[in-house]
């Protein structure tokens, strides 16, 4: 989750919320790639989560990434909670699963580069003390009492509020993981097409990336628990957005959908405010109960913005937020698969018209599909199967007309990066299936010999 944002002076009108969106619209030769990804951290010998503090630690991980690779470091009330360098962070998830959150980087080569980078030295460091991490979407074994809450102030306010809003909130903030793209529009129609698209097209990433077929040291029933978790967590902040989809839907729309999600917190001088409940519109007026008479700042509206949870999110750029965390290769894979769909207008049309007949309650149900069957899905004459090969076939077409080559010059587009997901498609097979295939079949049961198969 995001560390507080910065800068930004009083917002004199509601307009000021959608000039702030608008913002981030750029020419396509300025669109870039972010990519972030959480991965669980664990100690060696004993295969219990990560603490905070200690020899063995999430905090030691921190320390060793900021002494041996010379990481800048992020404190809260004197915590390291993060480290920054050359426009990426690594930040703490609230178990204290581990984010890199990347620089914006203009080719797939090259953010993958910053991935492979990033593994490195997290496995440098964690090697030294005793420690391991693996991708997966949710904690196969861990209980939520096994989990430490990291010393994050919006984390206290967020554990306290979930048990009021859903039943889910919980398990999403300490027992999941994802891998997640962040990219640019040029203007508003374009992020109009972008986000519809994005929208509709996250149960297919679901179904590839699907990733986390176990919940408290059994099968769950479904192959993206992850996914799952997201339908209980918070009505408020979360779902497919079928108002994305309805005519004159924009950058206004956009705000007053984010204006009527319950805020969490107002950050001040290093700490955060509770505003849990309150509303965003009575800060505008100034009379939000948390700080009366005071009004918000573009800060308070790019914080209040990174609280909304639904399948793919607007700010200065489109998050896509559908996919599990997962193995290594995939972190590259879902860069690929979003970049090919959006990043070239033919491509972009092509996968608009693949969509843009369905209605909100086909969207709806191909994601719970997903959730629970990955690419054996199915939705009336839907087939999830058949849907990602044509999915896949425009993302690779897209990518072709990108045709970025690697700093080499010997791999002359980006396209390559979709084989782990060619693959599945192949063979009908995602992670969550081999997991489990493992699990009834050479692990006899035995979830715990996950950790040493699959971690990174």
């Amino acid at each position: 989750m995001s560390i507080p944002q910065s800068g930004g002076g009083p917002i004199e009108d509601k307009s000021d919320l959608a000039a702030y969106l608008a913002s981030g619209c750029k020419p396509a030769d300025q669109w870039r790639i972010g990519t972030e990804h959480e991965k669980f951290g664990y100690c060696r010998d004993s295969l219990k989560p990560l603490p905070y503090d200690g020899p063995r630690s999430v905090k030691a991980v921190l320390e060793g990434l900021r002494d041996r690779f010379g990481w800048h470091p992020v404190e809260e009330a004197g915590n390291l909670i993060g480290l920054e360098k050359d426009g990426a962070n690594v930040s703490l998830e609230p178990g204290g699963q581990l984010e890199l959150s990347g620089a914006p980087l203009e080719t797939i080569h090259q953010t993958c580069d910053e991935v492979n980078e990033h593994l490195r030295q997290v496995r440098e460091v964690a090697e030294r003390i005793g420690v391991e991490f693996i991708g997966l979407g949710a904690a196969p074994i861990w209980r939520h009492e096994d989990m430490e809450m990291m010393p994050k102030g919006r984390y206290a306010l967020m554990t306290d509020y979930m048990d009021r809003v859903g039943t889910m909130g919980k398990t999403m903030m300490y027992r999941t993981c994802t891998v997640q793209v962040n990219l640019d529009f040029s203007s508003e129609a374009d992020m109009v097409q972008k986000l519809r698209v994005a929208l509709a097209l996250q149960p297919v990433a679901t179904a590839l990336f699907a990733n986390s077929p176990f919940i408290d040291g059994a099968p769950n029933g479904h192959k993206s628990w992850r996914s799952r978790v997201w339908r209980d967590l918070d009505a408020d902040r979360t779902g497919m957005l079928p108002f994305v989809f309805e005519d004159g839907f924009g950058f206004e729309a956009w705000v007053d959908y984010a204006l009527d999600v319950p805020m969490y917190f107002v950050y001040r001088d290093g700490g955060y405010i509770d505003a849990r409940g309150q509303s965003f519109r009575d800060f505008l007026d100034g009379r939000l109960p948390a700080l009366p008479g005071e009004v918000p700042t573009l800060s308070d509206w790019a914080d209040h913005l990174t609280t909304i949870f639904p399948e793919a999110r607007i700010k200065k750029f489109i998050e896509m937020r559908g996919a599990d965390g997962g193995p290594w290769r995939r972190l590259c894979a879902l860069p690929a698969l979003w970049v090919g769909l959006t990043y070239d207008q033919t491509a972009l049309d092509a996968a608009w018209d693949l969509v843009k007949g369905w209605d909100a309650e086909t969207r709806e149900a191909l994601r719970v599909a997903a959730s629970v069957d990955a690419l054996q899905a199915e939705v009336g004459d839907i087939r999830m199967h058949d849907l990602a090969r044509d999915v896949l076939e425009i993302a690779e077409a897209g990518l072709k007309a990108r045709a970025r080559p690697g700093a080499d010059g010997l791999v002359p587009d980006e396209t390559h990066f979709l084989n782990a997901l060619k693959d599945s498609v192949e063979t009908g097979q995602v992670p969550a299936d081999e997991l489990l295939a493992q699990y009834h079949g050479d692990w006899g049961g035995d979830l715990s010999r996950i950790y040493a198969e699959f971690s990174y």
